[in-house]
C-alpha cells in the first residue's frame, strides 16, 4: 500500500473495526481492514452458545444499518455474527477493503529517506508487518482488535495447583464444557451470572443410565451482585440511557463502577433466591480440590470457571512503545498520547459507558476517525479534543 494521505489501516474487523471503516468512508478516507480470522465478525463467533445482547435490537445497531426483525428482541450470538458480516459487505460495496487471514504481527514507524530537509531519514506514518511477512505502510492506524484474545486470569491463591479443570469464559461454549459436580464461577458481571444460571439450570442426561445429572453452582465474587432490571417500566434499559443521556456521559462524569451491573429480566435474581445457584464472598484460596472460604469452611470443588473479564489485546504495538508496562494503550479518548496518527477503538470506558458495545462504538469511531482525518489533512491533533 502506498503512503497516500487518504489511507487508513484498521487492525481488526469486529464491531469496532467495522464502525471505524464506516466512519473512514464518511470522511472520504480509504480504509483497509486487516482481520486475523476468516470472517468479519470479530470475537462473536467464539462467544458461548447462549450469549444474547444485553440491549435490544433497536439500540444495538452500528451506524447506517439496523438489525432486521423485531426491534424489541435481544439478538443472540449467531444473529450478531450474521449482522456484522452483512455490515462488512455493505462497507466493501462502498469501497472499503477487507483482508481476512491477515494477522498483524507488529506496527513500527515508517522511515523514509527524504522526509527532513537535507535528505535525513525521518519517521512518517506506520509500517504494518503481517504474520506472513507482508509489509504495508499507511499514515494512520486504528487498533480495533478488541480484548477477547487476552482473557484476564487473576492470580488467585492455589489456582495453579487446583486439581480440577480451570476454564476462562472465553473457552466456555455450553454446559458440556464443564463436568458435573460442584462448579465455582468466579465473577459478578453479566457473563458470570448468565453462565452460573445456565450451568445451574442445565439438566444433562447420562446416556448410560438415562438419569438426569445436575450441578451445584457457587458464584464467588469480591463484590455483591448488582442486579438491574432489563426492562424497567416496560422499556428496554437503554431507552432510559438514551433519554437521560447516560450513554453519552464523558468519563469525567461517569466513572466505571467497581462492579458491572447485571441486566436481569427476572430469571437470574429469582434463581438465586430459589437457591438454584448460590453466591459467596471470594474464597481465600484453593487447596488441591477444595475451596477455602472466608469463614474457614472447606468445600470440594470439581471445576472453576473464570468470568473475570479481558484486557486490551495489543501485542503488535509493544515494539512501537505505545503501551504502558501492563500492556494498556497510552491514550485519551481513543487517541494515542505517544504517536500522532494512531487511534484506538473498542476499549472499555474509552470515552463513555457504552464505548465497547455495539450501541456505543459508532460514536467513538466518528470521534477518533474524525480526529485522525484532521491529522492526515495537516490540522493539529490534540489527544482528548472533542469533535
Amino acid at each position: 500500500m502506498p503512503l497516500d494521505n487518504d489511507n487508513i489501516v484498521i487492525v481488526g474487523a469486529g464491531q469496532s473495526g467495522l464502525a471505524a471503516a464506516h466512519a473512514a468512508l464518511e470522511q472520504g478516507l480509504r480504509p483497509l481492514l486487516l482481520e486475523a480470522s476468516d470472517r468479519a465478525a470479530g470475537s462473536w463467533p467464539r462467544y458461548y452458545d447462549s450469549l444474547a445482547l444485553f440491549s435490544s435490537a433497536r439500540y444495538s445497531s452500528l451506524p447506517g444499518l439496523a438489525f432486521d426483525g423485531d426491534p424489541e428482541r435481544y439478538p443472540r450470538r449467531d444473529e450478531v455474527v450474521a449482522y456484522l458480516e452483512r455490515y462488512a459487505a455493505t462497507l466493501i460495496e462502498r469501497g472499503a477493503e477487507l483482508r481476512t487471514g491477515a494477522r498483524v504481527e507488529a506496527v513500527h514507524l515508517a522511515v523514509h529517506p527524504a522526509v527532513h530537509p537535507g535528505g535525513e531519514p525521518g519517521a512518517s506514518g506506520f509500517l504494518v508487518r503481517l504474520a506472513d511477512g507482508q509489509e504495508l505502510t499507511a499514515p494512520a492506524v486504528i487498533a480495533a482488535s478488541g480484548s477477547f484474545g487476552r482473557p484476564n486470569r487473576p492470580a488467585l491463591p492455589g489456582l495453579d495447583t487446583f486439581t480440577g479443570p480451570v476454564l476462562h469464559v472465553a473457552d466456555y461454549r455450553c454446559p458440556a464444557s464443564l463436568p458435573g459436580g460442584h462448579v465455582v464461577v468466579v465473577g459478578a458481571g453479566n457473563s458470570a451470572v448468565q453462565v452460573a444460571y445456565e450451568l445451574a439450570t442445565d439438566m444433562a442426561t447420562d446416556m448410560a443410565t438415562d438419569v438426569a445429572t445436575g450441578r451445584r453452582v457457587t458464584l464467588a465474587s469480591r463484590e455483591p451482585i448488582h442486579f438491574v432490571a432489563q426492562r424497567p417500566l416496560g422499556r428496554d434499559l437503554h431507552f432510559w440511557f438514551r433519554v437521560t443521556g447516560f450513554d453519552r456521559l464523558p468519563l469525567a462524569r461517569a466513572e466505571a463502577p467497581p462492579a458491572s451491573p447485571v441486566l436481569d429480566d427476572g430469571r437470574y435474581r429469582q434463581a438465586l433466591r430459589e437457591g438454584r445457584y448460590t453466591r459467596r464472598p471470594m474464597f481465600t484460596r484453593l487447596d488441591g480440590d477444595h475451596a477455602v472460604w472466608p469463614d474457614g469452611g472447606r468445600e470440594r470443588v470439581d471445576a472453576v470457571l473464570l468470568a473475570t473479564g479481558y484486557r486490551p489485546n495489543l501485542p503488535y504495538l509493544t515494539d512501537l512503545g505505545a503501551l504502558d508496562n501492563g500492556g494498556h494503550p497510552r491514550q485519551r479518548r481513543g487517541l494515542s498520547l505517544t504517536h500522532p496518527g494512531l487511534g484506538y477503538l473498542g476499549l472499555e470506558w474509552q470515552r463513555t459507558p457504552s464505548s465497547n458495545t455495539l450501541r456505543g462504538v459508532g460514536a467513538d469511531a466518528a470521534h477518533v476517525v474524525g480526529m485522525l482525518a484532521r491529522h492526515l489533512r495537516g490540522a493539529p491533533q490534540r489527544a482528548g479534543e472533542r469533535s
